[in-house]
């Protein structure tokens, strides 16, 4: 998300979960409508004011208990309070830990509608009172994890200290670690304080060796490497500036990140789900040229083209493996080492036969773009295996995605760029036209769609529009 559309989301109107439940309240006893009835014309009645109702439990509160049929309350907030008891009463805590998480795994707005009602430090209390007991820090555990999730703003340094406590205590537990691991993942999300500091307090040491201890178990080989992956994210719009590279190089240089990625999927050649979160983590970790030269001497080029052989009809996979050529595509070396491997045949390939998705028509001509820039050898393998027709396909199929017109464009450039030699065959295959068709619909293919028909050898119009503001001229 932009900042600039974070502050627009930011802007909407919210109300609290009290107003919301008036309105149906009043709904339901001065209009005499049924429950539903009410519901519903309450949610009608904010979203035409506008009003984000993300963040509202959109159900009828219920009566908490046969004694006081008056105090009504929505569940997730009755688990709550049971939680509350029981964690005062120093009483088993497990079923109301249970329920409660039941509860917050709806969806967000229980979730927020708990935080509200400081469900965190009852939370946090369990995990804390629960360190030496396994069934019951699984548990609370499970909570902890529900109710973090989209919420990562609630991790404090007490929550930290006691989730690298924990990893470090049960690091021979898979299904522990495992839980662990995802709070980690929930709390880092969107969150540039939190990586930071968990990255400062230890966390990317029990992050790899996790996947190297449990190199077997598929769910924390998954979730340890989205944990990894999410500590590159620069996706905290609240921060300017993040260390997404700098986590992305202490990964690799520190904790010899490559090596567990390809050695981890090694070990799980026939899991798409594992294979594709360690090629998008690969993509990630590629963020300097060397780097991508080493993950092609481990073998993780190798093992990528026959992943990207192997499994041509597993879309997501597919689009994965993509990404992650595309990354490591950016080394001139690696362009050749792909090209020769076979790859581009693979990646055309591939885009025919998921064509319909944009997504990897999307991932498919930038890796292609990659594997032709600045090099006129490549450009002729790509051409000769279909890959300029199939970015022309992939232009007409999805004439609305903006992402794929603007690397077809970027591709076609790259073709013909440093050398002439496929530029009529390109225009004959509609180029012209449906680069034409890119300008008029999307402005930001502007300045690729304008570069790709002057290297084609297209007569380019760059024409001045006045946009109705003092000295506002753009071409």
């Amino acid at each position: 998300m932009l900042r600039s559309d974070f502050f627009a989301v930011m802007a909407k109107r919210r109300i609290t979960q009290e107003t919301f439940d008036a309105v149906v309240r009043e709904n339901i006893e001065e209009f005499d409508m049924e429950e539903s009835e009410a519901l519903k014309e309450a949610i009608e009645q904010f979203e035409s004011q506008g009003v984000d109702l993300s963040n509202i439990v959109k159900a009828v509160p219920k009566v908490s208990s046969e004694e006081n049929t008056e105090d009504q309350t929505h569940e997730v907030l009755q688990a709550l309070e049971s939680l509350k008891s029981a964690v005062a009463s120093s009483a088993s805590v497990l079923d109301d830990l249970r329920v409660f998480t039941q509860q917050c795994s709806l969806g967000f707005a229980q979730r927020y509608l708990a935080a509200q009602k400081d469900a965190y430090p009852t939370i946090l209390a369990c995990c804390q009172r629960a360190t030496e007991e396994k069934e019951a820090l699984s548990v609370a555990l499970a909570a902890f994890s529900a109710l973090t999730d989209g919420q990562p703003d609630l991790l404090d340094v007490e929550g930290r200290e006691f989730l690298i406590g924990a990893l470090t205590a049960h690091q021979t537990d898979a299904a522990l670690t495992c839980l662990c691991i995802r709070v980690v993942r929930h709390c880092c999300l969107k969150h540039e304080n939190n990586r930071q500091d968990l990255v400062k307090a230890g966390i990317l040491p029990l992050l790899t060796a996790s996947i190297t201890r449990h190199i077997e178990h598929p769910e924390i080989v998954r979730e340890a490497c989205v944990a990894l992956r999410v500590m590159t994210f620069d996706d905290d719009v609240r921060v300017p500036f993040g260390h997404a590279h700098e986590h992305a190089k202490m990964i690799v240089l520190e904790q010899n990140g490559l090596k567990v990625i390809v050695e981890a999927a090694k070990a799980h050649p026939a899991n798409t789900s594992v294979l594709s979160e360690l090629c998008a983590t690969l993509s990630r970790l590629a963020v300097r040229n060397e780097f991508c030269q080493d993950i092609v001497d481990l073998g993780g080029l190798k093992f990528m083209i026959t992943l990207l052989a192997d499994g041509l009809d597993c879309q997501e996979l597919v689009k994965q493996v993509l990404s992650a050529l595309k990354a490591i595509a950016g080394n001139d070396d690696v362009k050749d080492a792909t090209v020769n491997a076979g790859g581009a045949e693979l990646i055309v390939m591939a885009m025919n036969r998921h064509m319909a998705n944009a997504q990897v028509c999307e991932q498919g001509c930038a890796a292609l773009c990659v594997l032709a820039l600045r090099k006129p050898n490549n450009c002729k393998v790509i051409m000769e295996c279909g890959g300029a027709l199939a970015a022309l396909q992939a232009m007409k199929t999805h004439p609305a995605e903006v992402n794929v017109q603007k690397q077809s464009c970027m591709l076609l450039r790259n073709m013909v760029a440093r050398t002439r030699d496929f530029s009529q065959s390109i225009l004959e295959m509609g180029a012209e036209a449906l680069i034409s068709q890119a300008l008029t619909a999307h402005r930001d293919c502007g300045d690729v769609g304008r570069a790709a028909l002057r290297d084609l050898g297209c007569q380019v119009e760059l024409r001045e529009l006045w946009t109705g503001k003092k000295g506002s001229l753009s071409h």
